[in-house]
């Protein structure tokens, strides 16, 4: 009877001294005391990492978001070129004869301006000569000022609504539209495994938290049970199964430690410095508790399909389509252009005669009519073929999108019941356990099953800890398939 009230006291003793309250702290040193102790370094506090700190760092410097923003400026870049077909175009011409009969000069200037809703355009010229010319060449000659010239060129069916140049341009200007859709998607699927990365670290530093604790309890337990031993109320062989459960737990933790430095080597991906350079972030940085593993909160309305940013890029690329179909059947219509200039000769009359000075004026039209055109009907029905796959694949990603939101849906409000199922789970359990460590103290529980206990306890708290990552994950694919910016931290 003194043996098991020896064993008793000793399986107490530890237990108890490690549920005392610390001893109270000393109070802060004087000022002249802190001035005469300078070597006391000053105590730095770690911020945990937060989820919108590896958000925005993925934001501003993940290498796959760069790329795509470059995407947007080649984008950007070809637009410009097709800008520059409504570029004003200046050139000079001229000729001078060195030897032979007649030794005529001419130069010419000419300035001309496309029309920017018309397929014709405007220009400006300027003329002079000096010296004679053939009679083949009679219209080289201007007054002794030159000759100003102005005229206009204007389609009237072929390129009136729709040509060449503005096509490229309506093209051109799209790509910038699709190039930045693209972008945004993939940034939505980099913000996405970048919060999937920081919910695996999380929770594989929550289970090693736990796993310690469990090792905890076996190596305080060890303790008390050597002494019992040593005075004899235990047997020798009770040691032996508690360095067994110690071995086991052991391996727990290691697992776990490798668990979360892999978690963390992930996590560098996305979590980077100034210099675009990933940080492998330390496990003192982990957060105190499980509040991360809440997980996104939606903070706009679901609006997919339409907020997807992959379904405005098909749309755009419906749009494109569609105006190359316009330029084909433009094709396919008869040339009536009409053209007109106004010139005059200034100046004193030259060798050309005094019949060049009044004011000119001339209009006249240019007409043609495609007799087969094969290679616009072929690109009628390219463009039209293309216009009925696009629509296709639009309508499948619609319904797509609408099913994949729908089951997200779904699954966020399984696993939400399934961690409630599983938070009961661990409440139950861990009474369970402090229930049958009391009765192993006071001598009449039994060693196996607090072990038991125990583990069973520690496995229904890392369930729980796996059904919020569940939940933090499902929400997260919620967001990114909702194109969730705010969210995401990408506006």
């Amino acid at each position: 009877m003194i043996r098991v009230l020896l064993g008793t006291l000793v399986v107490l003793s530890p237990l108890t001294a490690a549920a005392a309250p610390p001893a109270p702290a000393l109070s802060p040193a004087a000022p002249s005391e802190a001035l005469s102790n300078p070597q006391t370094p000053p105590s730095v506090e770690v911020r945990p990492l937060t989820l919108d700190e590896v958000l925005r760092s993925s934001a501003r410097s993940a290498p796959q978001i760069v790329e795509a923003l470059a995407r947007v400026r080649q984008a950007e870049g070809r637009s410009l070129s097709a800008e520059g077909a409504f570029d004003t175009v200046f050139d000079v011409d001229a000729k001078s004869r060195v030897a032979g009969y007649y030794d005529g000069t001419v130069i010419e200037g000419r300035a001309t301006r496309p029309l920017t809703g018309n397929g014709g355009y405007l220009y400006g010229n300027y003329r002079a000569s000096r010296g004679s010319f053939p009679v083949y060449q009679d219209q080289a000659y201007t007054n002794r000022a030159g000759e100003a010239k102005v005229g206009a060129l204007f389609a009237l069916l072929r390129d009136r609504v729709i040509d060449e140049r503005r096509t490229r341009r309506t093209v051109a200007g799209a790509d910038i539209d699709v190039a930045r859709f693209e972008g945004e998607m993939v940034a939505i699927g980099v913000q996405r495994r970048a919060v999937d990365a920081y919910q695996a670290w999380v929770a594989a530093g929550l289970r090693l938290r736990a796993y310690r604790e469990l090792l905890d309890l076996a190596e305080r337990r060890r303790g008390a049970i050597g002494r019992l031993v040593t005075l004899g109320a235990r047997p020798e062989i009770l040691l032996t199964e508690n360095d067994q459960n110690l071995v086991r737990r052991r391996a727990l933790v290691v697992r776990a430690e490798q668990d979360i430095a892999s978690a963390a080597n992930s996590l560098s991906l996305y979590l980077r410095d100034d210099a675009g350079a990933p940080l492998l972030v330390s496990a003192d940085r982990l957060p105190p508790d499980a509040t991360p593993l809440a997980g996104l909160a939606p903070t706009t309305p679901i609006k997919a399909p339409v907020a997807r940013p992959d379904y405005r890029a098909i749309l755009t690329k419906i749009d494109q389509s569609t105006a190359r179909l316009m330029l084909a059947e433009n094709d396919l219509s008869p040339r009536l252009d009409l053209r007109g200039d106004v010139g005059k000769d200034i100046g004193a009359v030259g060798l050309g005669g005094p019949n060049r000075t009044p004011l000119e004026a001339a209009v006249g039209f240019r007409f043609s009519v495609p007799l087969q055109n094969r290679a616009a009907k072929g690109r009628v029905a390219e463009a039209r073929a293309e216009i009925d796959a696009l629509g296709q694949r639009s309508r499948f990603l619609r319904d797509q999108i609408a099913v994949e939101v729908d089951g997200i849906v779904i699954a966020v409000d399984a696993t939400e019941r399934l961690a409630t199922i599983a938070e009961e789970e661990r409440r139950l359990a861990d009474r369970l356990a402090v229930a049958e460590r009391r009765r192993f103290e006071l001598g009449s529980g039994d060693f196996f099953l607090v072990n038991q206990r125990e583990e069973t306890a520690t496995d229904a708290r890392v369930r729980v800890i796996d059904a919020q990552a569940r939940i933090a994950s499902a929400r997260a694919e919620l967001a990114a398939a909702t194109a969730d910016r705010r969210a995401l931290q990408l506006d």
